[in-house]
């Protein structure tokens, strides 16, 4: 059993749902990034996603793109990424690392190459932007016999046919795009999110994750209500933004415990409706 179907497993016998905090590797310098993940876990993060900045961010907004060129700017590559985590491992060996980001910098490396280095770092999943489930059989099953969950996004526009796809290759969880668009959108409809979840879990068998829009704890609780899984990255970002690097690990701890209370609360008001319910 994969790290982070251990931590879906636990939650669901708690009856509690995952908080997914995302913060860019290297961003806003790499001597903060391993603080920042102690932080986030320390303030109730369930699982990590770690950005892996990229040059041209398509489906991030301008906050998370921001956050990508300032880690460039710092010189962080995909195998500097790695040996974050692997620096993050020294000291947590228990929560999740899933690596988000995009193909390029992962072909450059090799898939091979990278998912065996990935493992051996300590990464637990990846989420490949800008590979879609039609193409992306071969690279699963390469994560797969690392021991790596290959995760995959749907969003509101996703057919039948998608989600039987995604459901095909996906493990750990599915990351549910709230909304159209790109990420650090404002709105968020709970009401629409609520009807395709059920239909999520039934075809894929798999936890969902919902992000894009979760602001505060009152968004992340409603989401918690409905879904398995909450992922806050933009709100995130701004916060590091906005602080002196010297105040960012309490700063962005004081957000992350503020999401975290929000989201058992509301998994007490809802009930325990769960991906495995």
């Amino acid at each position: 059993m994969t790290k982070i179907k251990a931590v879906f497993e636990r939650l669901q016998g708690q009856g509690r749902k995952a908080l997914i905090p995302f913060i860019t590797a290297g961003d806003p310098d790499p001597a903060l990034t391993v603080p920042l993940l102690h932080a986030l876990v320390k303030a109730g993060a369930d699982i990590v996603e770690l950005g892996v900045p990229f040059s041209d961010p398509m489906a991030d907004g301008p906050t998370i793109q921001r956050a990508s060129e300032r880690a460039l700017a710092k010189g962080v590559s995909l195998r500097q990424v790695l040996a974050l985590v692997t620096e993050f491992r020294g000291d947590d060996q228990e929560t999740p690392i899933v690596l988000m980001g995009y193909a390029n910098p992962i072909e450059a490396m090799g898939v091979e190459a990278f998912s065996r280095a990935a493992a051996a770092a300590g990464v637990d999943g990846v989420l490949v932007v800008d590979y879609p489930p039609e193409e992306g059989s071969e690279f699963a099953e390469i994560l797969h016999r690392h021991g790596l969950d290959p995760i995959f996004l749907l969003a509101p526009t996703s057919s039948e046919a998608r989600i039987a796809q995604v459901g095909a290759l996906a493990s750990g969880y599915i990351y549910y795009v709230s909304l159209k668009g790109v990420t650090g959108s404002a709105s968020l409809d709970v009401a629409a999110v609520a009807e395709r979840i059920p239909e999520i879990r039934a075809r894929t068998g798999v936890p969902v994750g919902v992000g894009f829009g979760i602001r505060d704890a009152a968004t992340a609780a409603a989401v918690a209500a409905v879904a398995d899984a909450v992922v806050v990255g933009s709100r995130i970002i701004e916060e590091i933004e906005r602080a002196l690097p010297e105040q960012a690990c309490a700063q962005v701890f004081a957000l992350v415990a503020e999401l975290r209370s929000g989201i058992d609360a509301a998994v007490v008001a809802a009930g325990r409706k769960t991906w495995a319910g």
